[in-house]
């Protein structure tokens, strides 16, 4: 079953929702707020934008996404649902491999703390253990997509799981 991404402009909120058919249907509303105009956005480790030269930000999740991507990147995603099993869900080397596969088919640059965690993901560490000591440095690495100094902040993410 997909888990699909959802972002509250209002509550400036990432929401994870699972659902139990692989396509998109509807918009839910907001866990806190209620609002009903969220905004599909892709995963952490599978943004579809580019950045294009050094100086240019990347759009915020969301905004302006290009509809052929995000196809390309769903279609990718749904290919390697189905090449696992139960037991690939639980190998950190199975996941690290999707991360880059699902990075490259977003067209997503890989930080360098990225790489690292998908190095140490490949080495068989704990990805948990991983999140929690190199999280803040991706974070950083991710997430001020409005360059330095800007005033924009980046959404948080919901650690919760609503019924999409």
């Amino acid at each position: 079953m997909p888990i699909f991404e959802f972002l509250c402009r209002d509550c400036n909120r990432i929401y994870s929702f699972l659902s139990l058919s692989l396509e998109v249907t509807r918009q839910p509303k907001c866990p806190k707020c209620g609002a009903v105009a969220l905004c599909r956005v892709p995963s952490a480790f599978a943004v579809a934008t580019e950045r294009k030269s050094a100086g240019e930000a990347r759009p915020k999740h969301g905004a302006g996404q290009d509809d052929a991507a995000m196809a390309r990147l769903e279609s990718e995603a749904m290919r390697m649902a189905g090449e696992l099993d139960e037991k690939d869900a639980e190998d950190p080397r199975t996941m690290a491999r999707m991360m880059r596969r699902l990075a490259e088919a977003s067209g997503e640059q890989v930080t360098p703390t990225m790489d690292e965690m998908f190095r140490r993901m490949e080495a068989g560490e704990d990805p948990e253990a991983l999140e929690e000591e190199l999280g803040p440095r991706l974070e950083e690495e991710m997430g001020d997509e409005g360059g330095a100094g800007s005033s924009v902040l980046s959404p948080t993410r919901d650690d919760g799981l609503y019924d999409y």
